[in-house]
């Protein structure tokens, strides 16, 4: 089968590469699947840097999360051939190839209401969003969100989430085109961090009181507006760190503001919580099927684009989702 390959850490585009490799096997208690599309992550780079918390041996597969067709099943597993699910292949042998071996155990059902695009792209995001704006920040209808990437694929997640829970949102995006995107999503308010003063938007917005929820994947100075314009009894949520600077709380602002800062690791859920992990699922597939949540797809590439899309993601230069879809080179 085809797959992409990283044999050293680097840039995605120059360590990604485009290789033959044996199909895999299905071992006991796993699924053999055929990769319908792969969404494309920010870990996705830096596994590629190999800046990421989990370093899987060389050479390795990227691709965290797919929507997949079950075409086999290993001993023990009775998993229905041409069942479509939801599945994480675990590394060193990703999502960026035509097959994956995935542990049966961890499969979910695909929201009938997406395409595999769609699907593919619900999953890690989605829960993210889920998890942080429900089980962390407990956001309350009538709240207003603040969320910083609000056009990109973690933010836009948030967005729509958090709109599905009645939160007024601020997207803070960068550019023009993005603050469209962030618009059609839905935001209440939309500020572009190239031209407005964040801080100010927010408290102009909110009458000075400022969020009551952050919803950051960005760290750097997006964390240190942030703190800036909290509400009172505020809840700042930290998913991620895509500007490359992990901020330092000021843990004595923290306390004369009365605000909390919230880490958010959506993996931990999966061997801390997985009934909970499976009861989020469960809702976001209601959401997806009442159409209050829709993840938003910025491009389908085929697998030949693969290295390209995740250096792209790492670039910053994409709105919404890129997904691969290796299928579609044959539809060409």
């Amino acid at each position: 089968m085809k797959a992409w390959r990283v044999h050293a850490n680097g840039e995605p585009r120059e360590v990604m590469r485009p290789e033959e490799v044996p199909d895999p096997q299905p071992g006991p208690g796993q699924l053999l699947l055929r990769v319908r599309a792969a969404n494309v992550n920010f870990p996705d780079a830096l596994l590629c840097r190999g800046q990421y918390q989990v370093r899987p041996p060389l050479p390795f597969t990227p691709g965290v999360e797919i929507c997949g067709e079950v075409l086999a099943a290993g001993e023990g597993v009775a998993g229905a051939v041409g069942t479509r699910v939801l599945a994480q292949p675990p590394l060193p042998d990703g999502g960026f190839a035509e097959l994956a071996v995935v542990d049966a155990a961890t499969v979910r059902p695909a929201p009938e209401a997406l395409d595999d695009a769609e699907a593919a792209a619900l999953h890690i995001g989605y829960q993210t969003g889920w998890f942080g704006l429900h089980r962390r920040a407990r956001i309350q209808a009538g709240e207003t969100l603040l969320v910083h990437a609000a056009a990109g694929g973690v933010g836009s997640a948030a967005v729509q989430l958090g709109r599905a829970a009645g939160a007024r949102v601020i997207g803070v995006v960068g550019g023009a085109e993005k603050a469209r995107t962030a618009r059609e999503l839905g935001c209440d308010v939309v500020l572009d961090r190239r031209c407005d003063d964040i801080i100010a938007g927010v408290k102009e917005a909110t009458g000075g009181r400022g969020a009551d929820v952050v919803y950051d994947p960005v760290g750097g100075d997006a964390y240190t507006q942030s703190a800036k314009c909290i509400a009172f009894e505020g809840r700042i949520i930290v998913v991620g760190f895509a500007s490359g600077v992990i901020p330092t709380p000021a843990l004595n602002h923290a306390l004369v503001k009365n605000y909390t800062v919230l880490g958010l690791h959506w993996g931990l859920y999966n061997t801390k919580a997985p009934a909970a992990v499976d009861a989020c699922h469960d809702e976001l597939a209601k959401l997806a099927a009442q159409g209050a949540v829709k993840p938003l797809i910025g491009g389908r590439v085929p697998l030949a684009g693969a290295a390209e899309a995740v250096q792209r993601v790492a670039d910053g230069d994409s709105v919404g989702r890129l997904v691969v879809v290796p299928g579609m080179e044959e539809t060409r």
